[in-house]
C-alpha cells in the first residue's frame, strides 16, 4: 500500500514540475516575442531630418523605416545634390531602441553637434547633423515636430 502511495506522489510531483517548467518556458517565449516586436517597429519611432540653410529651414524629410541612408547617389533615402556630400555619406539606423548615426567613410566627414563621427553614435531629438556642408536637425519625437518647426522659422 505504501509503495502505491509513493508511486502516485512521485508521478504527481513529476507532472507538477513539468507543468511549472512548461509555464516558465511559455512565459519566456511570450516575453521575447513582445520585445522583438517592440524593437523591430521603427515606424513607432519615426525620425525627421530638417535641412537648414544657415538659420532658416529649407525643407524636412520624414522617415518610418529602420535604416535611412544619406548621400549624393539617387539610390539613398535622402538624396542630396551637394558637391560636399559623398555618394554614400552616412547611415541612420534604429536598433537597441535608439537611433544611431554612422559615417560611411565619406570624404568630408559626418559631424554630430560639431563632433566628427568616427564610429556609430546615438542621436537624440534636437541633435544637429552635418554631412559635408549640409546641416540637418534631427527630430525623433513626432509630438515635438511642430514645436521644432516653429523654432526654426
Amino acid at each position: 500500500m505504501s509503495a502505491t502511495i509513493l508511486l502516485v506522489l512521485r508521478l504527481s510531483l513529476t507532472i507538477v514540475l513539468y507543468l511549472f517548467l512548461g509555464f516558465v518556458l511559455y512565459s519566456l517565449w511570450i516575453d521575447i516575442k513582445q520585445r522583438t516586436q517592440k524593437s523591430d517597429t521603427a515606424s513607432e519611432n519615426p525620425i525627421e531630418l530638417i535641412l537648414k540653410d544657415g538659420e532658416t529651414r529649407k525643407f524636412s524629410h520624414h522617415f518610418d523605416g529602420k535604416v535611412v541612408t544619406v548621400g549624393r547617389d539617387p539610390i539613398n533615402d535622402l538624396h542630396l545634390e551637394d558637391s560636399t556630400i559623398s555618394a554614400q555619406h552616412a547611415r541612420l539606423s534604429f536598433h537597441h531602441e535608439q537611433w544611431w548615426v554612422e559615417d560611411l567613410r565619406s570624404t568630408n566627414g559626418t559631424y554630430l553637434n560639431q563632433v566628427q563621427v568616427t564610429e556609430p553614435v546615438v542621436v537624440t531629438d534636437g541633435d544637429q547633423l552635418r554631412c559635408g556642408k549640409v546641416v540637418m536637425v534631427i527630430s525623433t519625437m513626432t509630438e515635438l515636430i511642430p514645436k521644432k518647426k516653429e523654432w526654426l522659422n
